[in-house]
């Protein structure tokens, strides 16, 4: 018996620490970080195809008319979005793919009609145990203006009216305990019968 990889979909405000998490997997060969595209600016050290693929907004919509995005939403004025290919090639090898996405982009993936799609996904909401704590996180990036935090702010406290959604959710406490927690339901998930094929 074979079985296919499993589609690890992380979704959370701004802040909770997610990508971090995401990108630590990635980083220890557990799983393919799949690169989002977006339309937004690169920030200071980003770079197109490492850290996300940077794309006009001419040729997002262009990929959106090609149907080859598996999800895609307008964020923070900006659109992002997942090549399917860019799931689907691992998970056809039997890697498992994580998936650093909002919760709009979740919706999406959870109602596509692909098997595999189905059959791989497992979905974890990260996110900060009070609000104060969120707050202290943005502010402590020091990497956006107040503008931009307060929007940010506004957008993290509605995404976690969305954490009743996911399978599985992570009340984020400090980096090393919130590893331990991620990367063991991975690790759990793959022992999982349901997800081996003939």
């Amino acid at each position: 018996m074979t079985s296919t990889g499993i589609l690890y979909l992380v979704s959370g405000p701004s802040g909770s620490g997610k990508t971090t998490l995401c990108r630590r997997l990635a980083r220890e060969g557990l799983a393919h970080y799949s690169i989002s595209c977006t339309t937004r600016s690169p920030r200071k050290g980003e770079v197109n195809g490492r850290d996300y693929h940077f794309l006009s907004a001419s040729d997002f919509q262009q990929e959106i008319a090609n149907e080859a995005l598996l999800e895609h939403a307008e964020v923070h004025g900006n659109y992002y979005g997942t090549l399917i290919s860019e799931v689907l090639t691992f998970l056809d090898q039997g890697k498992d793919v994580v998936m650093d996405i909002d919760v709009q982009g979740a919706e999406q993936v959870r109602a596509h009609t692909n098997e595999q799609i189905q059959k791989a996904l497992v979905d974890l909401f990260v996110m900060p145990a009070t609000d104060q704590e969120l707050e202290s996180r943005l502010r402590g990036r020091a990497t956006d203006e107040e503008d931009v935090i307060a929007l940010r702010l506004k957008n993290a406290r509605e995404e976690v009216a969305h954490w009743s959604q996911y399978t599985f959710r992570l009340l984020s406490t400090d980096k090393e305990t919130d590893y331990t927690l991620f990367k063991h339901l991975l690790l759990t998930q793959r022992l999982h019968t349901s997800r081996q094929q003939a």
